[in-house]
């Protein structure tokens, strides 16, 4: 096996016409609407058997316009926006204060489908995002009892001791409250659907915000 990085590169496929099957997207019966549509291709990436599918690339801006991003968690979708949530005082929290808007990207390689939003973002009042964490694991209330996000760590025995901490006090308070939690939510004003073509004949398309609807439209690939 090469362990080049270019060659490695070079070495890679994908969706070669002979070995792969993509499924068909028909952009003239897409719904008036970008929820349903979204909502629909989350069931069949699901149905489909792709690995974490409810994970997404965040990106935001610091105050200076410097860009970041990361992999985060979809806590749900609907009329009032994409939601996912993490402490106010992470990087990604005060890059929100100071810029608060965004862009997200899913990537469901089992149907080759990307789906891209970015809007302005808004944290959800406190007992909502409360409500939002107790409602999830106990490693989930365990890891955000830790705290600290984004804070330098001094080694990974104080992490562990932490962690063991959290762990304990989030199976002897399942309703512990986390103040610095946070439920955002984005509300899109641009979403785009990519369907894959093993012969790159991709399809994309558009949903703008306009008033009281949704404009649709396809780009070239």
């Amino acid at each position: 096996m090469a362990t080049d990085l270019h060659d490695l590169l070079r070495s890679l496929r994908v969706w070669d016409p002979a070995t792969t099957e993509l499924p068909p997207f028909d952009p003239a019966a897409a719904p008036a609407e970008p929820l349903a549509l979204f909502t629909e291709w989350f069931a069949q990436a699901v149905a489909a058997g792709q690995p974490e599918p409810h994970t997404m690339s965040l990106a935001t801006a610091d105050a200076d316009g410097t860009p970041d991003v990361r992999i985060v968690m979809l806590h749900g979708a609907d009329a009032d926006g994409w939601a996912f949530a993490t402490h106010s005082g992470s990087h990604k929290g005060r890059q929100l204060a100071a810029r608060p808007y965004a862009a997200l990207a899913f990537y469901w390689s089992a149907q080759g489908r990307q789906v891209r939003l970015r809007g302005p973002v808004t944290a959800a009042p406190v007992p909502e995002g409360q409500a939002d964490l107790h409602a999830r694991s106990t490693g989930a209330l365990a890891a955000a009892l830790t705290g600290r996000q984004s804070d330098p760590l001094g080694s990974v025995e104080e992490l562990a001791r932490a962690s063991d901490a959290a762990w304990e006090r989030a199976r002897r308070e399942p309703d512990a409250p986390v103040p610095s939690w946070t439920l955002y939510r984005l509300r899109p004003e641009r979403m785009e659907f990519f369907q894959g073509d093993a012969k790159r004949r991709h399809v994309r398309l558009v949903y703008r915000r306009t008033e009281g609807a949704w404009a649709k439209e396809l780009l070239w690939p």
